[in-house]
């Protein structure tokens, strides 16, 4: 009775290995050229799934065929557009590297900056108002190397214009998160940091809107580390170059133990903003001043501050 059971499981998995034999035989050797046909069929009708299973079927039966090194690419693309962001930039990474030479190299850097580009711009950031300027720019920086390599290594490339464009947008984000990251340093008293971080901006993201920014974090950072020298200097290059710019002190008055108990209620009222950088001289003052405001003796104010912070917000 042993003897016959034994017999019986030995002949059921005979007959479960056949099967997984057949099922294997069955599965069509296609030729190269149809794989290949297949997948940009399916990349055209935006079917990227199937491009990819497409393509990864190419590659693992004809690594060294004619259309390997094209698949490679094409295949980069689909991981792109099914919002793979890892598969894509490996993808590009592992072509760049076996490929060096090879005529479409320009297009690997394209897409793996393109990749990180979009990267961060997930469905919250394309369709609500939220500033991308204060998050990570992990990513940013990972498309911006992309594109700059592309732009130094391959600067006819005729993807080289837009990868320049969105280079500019990259190093406009880096350039105010790192100011709003000094406004922390300053609101949490790391004022040498936040020193640095304006620092950093000036020498290695010049020509972006974040400069006078930059500038007058410095001015305050300096300050409340009572290094006047320093403070002075970089006001004088904000006063120099930037001389409509008003910045607001970053710094908050600390509260006491009265604005505490009664949740700000009979706090002062807020600290005046900092003034306008370029001081007038009394006789372009005075030449300002609006003729309700002489009338008034100064009574309904003067439209020089709404015009700076005008002058600003442009």
């Amino acid at each position: 009775m042993r003897i016959t059971k034994i017999i019986a499981v030995a002949a059921l998995c005979v007959l479960v290995s056949a099967c997984s034999s057949n099922d294997e035989l069955e599965i069509p050797d296609l030729p190269e050229q149809e794989i290949y046909e297949d997948a940009l069929e399916a990349l055209e009708l935006d079917n990227y799934v199937l491009a990819i299973e497409k393509l990864q079927l190419l590659e693992a039966r004809y690594p060294f065929g004619r259309y390997s090194e094209q698949a490679q690419l094409e295949l980069t693309y689909a991981y792109f557009k099914n919002f793979e962001p890892e598969a894509a930039r490996a993808s590009a990474d592992r072509f760049i590297r076996l490929h060096p030479n090879h005529e479409n190299i320009d297009y690997a850097y394209y897409l793996k900056g393109l990749t990180a580009f979009e990267q961060d711009r997930t469905f919250f950031i394309k369709y609500l108002p939220l500033d991308e300027t204060k998050r990570d720019p992990g990513a940013a920086l990972d498309g911006f190397d992309s594109f700059r390599s592309l732009v130094r290594l391959y600067p006819d490339s005729e993807y080289a214009p837009d990868a320049r464009k969105r280079m500019v947008h990259l190093k406009n984000r880096l350039a105010t998160y790192e100011v709003h990251v000094a406004h922390y340093y300053i609101q949490r008293g790391a004022y040498l940091a936040a020193a640095n971080r304006g620092r950093y901006v000036i020498e290695n993201l010049q020509k972006t809107p974040a400069i006078p920014a930059a500038l007058a974090v410095m001015v305050e950072a300096y300050t409340l580390l009572g290094q006047v020298e320093l403070a002075d200097d970089a006001m004088a290059v904000l006063n120099a170059n930037y001389p409509n710019y008003v910045y607001r002190p970053v710094k908050e008055s600390e509260k006491t133990l009265l604005d505490a108990a009664t949740f700000d209620l009979f706090r002062g009222a807020p600290e005046a903003p900092a003034p306008v950088i370029n001081t007038l001289s009394d006789e372009e003052a005075e030449e300002k001043r609006s003729w309700l405001n002489r009338l008034s003796f100064g009574l309904f104010g003067d439209d020089g501050e709404e015009d700076a912070k005008e002058t600003q917000d442009k």
